[in-house]
């Protein structure tokens, strides 16, 4: 009979679906499922396994989730600083010089990641749509641009200290009289600071410029010009991701707050009178979230409530557009496997005053809940800003009501750094040896297999230099002949790599190789003439890993 258990594994709890057999006239305990961290979620799916066991819907074999192979690991932003540095991912920025405060490197493990977090973004939310363009704005613009846009004179944050505990912090400047320090004491300011980066152009007769704070700007300078020459109909989209730079009174948290970051998004271009969204579907709206809306923090608490896209509309958070938006936000998330994301609602005083209603998507880092995306509605306002400073007309023509319209704006926005520190928290964890696994999403893994010669000896040398020069035309990957077996087992699973694939002694005679999967170590056969289109499908996840080949009990 089946029964749930609890194990507590790094002072957490985790729930397993247990049963009880009889082999061989001795009782043997077998997991057949992992249930989840609290009693009630696992008292529900335990439910629903046992009822298909009944049915016979479920085999005498269950393969047990991934999950229970390997554990989370909690570590430190320090700790994790320091593995990104020892394997390759992130350097401190004129390291040989002591670092330079809020600046950093991508490494070779690195740059591959985060290229291939920003190529997912962009197809998930530009390539998959007829309604989105992309583009690239240069770094500096206008200083007038910066004007319009309330940066200058708006663009700051305060240095304050605590009166009670003396701990020194910054704080946005509508947040100084209303955020507390977390001793409970009030703050103090101690000075002012614009977070735009001042520069100079031109050698001899120099003028003042700025590196950008944000993408947006070029978006909404551009948006014109993108609409005339595409002949994109409202409501539409532009798209970007780039380099920002902001002078932080205090960088800290390894990426999170960084003085140079990029940041991937997009405006989305409405009818100012258009409120229904033919986008949205069910799955938007029977989307499930977790959120901390504004009258449980006027509180001062942060219980999150479990609520939907749909009860949210109800509720009159938002309107259709933005949430259709938000919904697409927590679907792409939800797709790299950040599923433990949460929604907090700003509340009056930390939204600007053009915007209707604004959310950050938060993640849970190492250092606290914090956000990692946002969404805005900004409404009229930049477009607004530019038409009068710059003079320059910015309706343009709605086909549908045969007139001019100045658009009203949807802002999903996503600080790519922060993606990728969310993941790598995510996938980090150790299996039972306490060996590092890093179990990243295979789409979004730097190197997504390496080819190992069972042996070193040429006829085995020869097959997997073949297989390798295959592979490398499509992917980033690898091939190691150095040390045993098992060690580059290991040092590929370190660093994230999903698949291994050796060429051993049937591979000579049958012509086929094994792939083992990092999460489970489980292995299949295939043949290597299949290996590229069986590689493609288990990168994409098109298929399970044990369907894909033939398994190796």
């Amino acid at each position: 009979m089946a029964f749930i258990v609890k194990k507590t594994i790094s002072g957490k709890d985790y729930y397993y679906l247990n049963e009880n057999k009889r082999v061989d006239g001795k009782v043997k305990t077998k997991t057949l499922a992992y249930l989840g961290k609290t009693k009630t979620e696992a008292e529900k799916k335990a439910k629903k396994i046992i009822k298909k066991m009944m049915k016979g819907k479920v085999g005498k074999k269950i393969e047990m989730k991934e999950e229970n192979k390997l554990r989370h690991e909690k570590i430190s932003i320090e700790e994790l600083a320091n593995f990104c540095k020892e394997k390759g991912f992130v350097f401190r920025s004129s390291d040989i010089y002591g670092g330079f405060s809020g600046f950093w490197d991508f490494g070779p493990l690195g740059v591959e990641l985060f290229k291939n977090i920003k190529d997912d973004w962009w197809d998930f939310f530009v390539h998959k749509r007829e309604n989105i363009l992309g583009m690239e704005a240069s770094i500096i613009s206008h200083p007038r641009t910066w004007k319009a846009s309330g940066h200058i004179t708006g663009f700051k944050d305060l240095a304050v200290v605590c009166k009670n505990c003396k701990k020194s912090t910054k704080l946005e400047v509508n947040e100084f009289g209303k955020v507390k320090c977390a001793c409970g004491g009030d703050y103090k300011k101690t000075g002012e600071f614009n977070l735009l980066f001042k520069t100079n152009v031109g050698a001899l007769d120099k003028s003042d410029a700025y590196l950008r704070g944000e993408t947006a700007q070029g978006m909404f300078m551009d948006f014109k010009l993108i609409q005339q020459t595409s002949r994109m109909k409202l409501p539409f989209g532009i798209a970007q991701i780039g380099r920002c730079f902001r002078n932080e009174i205090s960088p800290r948290d390894f990426l999170f707050r960084c003085r140079e970051f990029h940041m991937g998004e997009f405006e989305f271009f409405i009818h100012p009178e258009e409120m229904k969204c033919d986008l949205l579907k069910d799955k938007h709206l029977k989307l499930r979230l977790k959120l901390l809306d504004a009258q449980t923090q006027e509180k001062k608490k942060e219980t999150l409530k479990e609520t939907s896209i749909e009860k949210m509309l109800k509720e009159k958070k938002f309107e259709e557009w933005h949430a259709y938006w938000l919904a697409e936000q927590i679907l792409w998330f939800y797709s790299l496997g950040l599923t433990e994301i949460k929604i907090r609602e700003h509340m009056d005083y930390e939204r600007a005053f053009y915007s209707s209603a604004t959310f950050d998507i938060d993640y849970e880092y190492p250092f606290g809940s914090k956000e990692v995306a946002g969404n805005a509605n900004r409404g009229q306002y930049d477009l607004t800003q530019h038409e009068k400073e710059s003079k320059e007309k910015m309706e343009i023509f709605d086909v549908k009501t045969g007139k001019k319209v100045l658009p009203r704006v949807i802002e999903p926005t996503f600080g790519m750094e922060r993606v990728f520190l969310a993941l790598l928290t995510k996938a980090y964890t150790k299996n039972k040896k306490g060996e590092t696994i890093l179990k990243l999403p295979p789409k979004l893994a730097p190197v997504k297999a390496a080819i190992f010669p069972i042996v070193r000896q040429k006829k085995f040398e020869k097959i997997s230099e073949e297989v390798f020069n295959d592979l490398k035309k499509e992917w980033n990957v690898v091939y190691d002949k150095s040390g045993s077996i098992g060690r580059r087992y290991a040092r590929n699973d370190e660093i994230g790599t999903p698949f291994c694939i050796t060429v051993d002694g049937d591979s000579l005679k049958n012509k086929d190789v094994t792939i083992r999967n990092r999460n489970t170590t489980k292995q299949i056969r295939v043949k290597i003439s299949e290996l590229k289109d069986v590689l493609r499908k288990l990168i994409n996840g098109e298929v399970e890993f044990r369907s894909a080949g033939k398994l190796i009990k």
